[in-house]
């Protein structure tokens, strides 16, 4: 029973590269992986997140409402 000419090498050759496809095609997913998590990282702004602690700290009596109104501003301002 022969396979042809080229025998089992054929079958060989042909995995090699259906590998080096599917390779490629996980290597664009994961760039492509990568950069989306590159922006929803730098969509975060610090001074939201500083702000958020600031009204926080206000709410739990931490800070009077002179300090508050006056750091406000120093983070909106800055």
């Amino acid at each position: 029973m022969m396979w042809g000419p080229g025998g089992s090498g054929m079958w060989i050759g042909m995995l090699l590269s259906l590998f080096f496809f599917l390779l490629i095609i996980v290597g664009i997913g994961l760039f492509i992986w990568w950069l989306v998590g590159i922006q929803t990282r730098s969509q975060k702004p610090t001074e939201y997140g500083a702000l958020e602690i600031l009204k926080k700290r206000y709410a739990k009596g931490d800070i009077s409402k002179e300090e508050f109104e006056d750091r406000k501003k120093a983070l909106v301002a800055g």
